[in-house]
C-alpha cells in the first residue's frame, strides 16, 4: 500500500513529461487514494487533452518537462 503523498509534492498546473522522451501532461489536481491504495494524480494530456487518473509510483520518477 502506497501513502499519500505531501500536498506540496503534486503541484497543480507542473508540466512533466512520461519518461524522459514521452509526450508531457499536466497535473491537475493533488489526488486521490485509489481502492488499492495507491494514490493516483489527476492529470491532461497536453498533445490529447485526454484527462486520467496516474499512479503515483509512475507520477514520482517523471522528470519535468523542457
Amino acid at each position: 500500500m502506497t501513502a499519500q503523498p505531501q500536498t506540496s509534492i503534486v503541484q497543480v498546473g507542473k508540466i512533466k513529461t512520461f519518461g524522459v522522451d514521452g509526450p508531457k501532461y499536466e497535473v491537475m489536481g493533488s489526488g486521490r487514494a485509489s481502492t488499492d491504495g495507491e494514490w493516483l494524480v489527476p492529470i491532461r494530456v497536453v498533445e490529447s487533452g485526454e484527462q486520467l487518473d496516474y499512479r503515483y509510483s509512475r507520477f514520482a520518477l517523471d522528470p519535468e518537462a523542457r
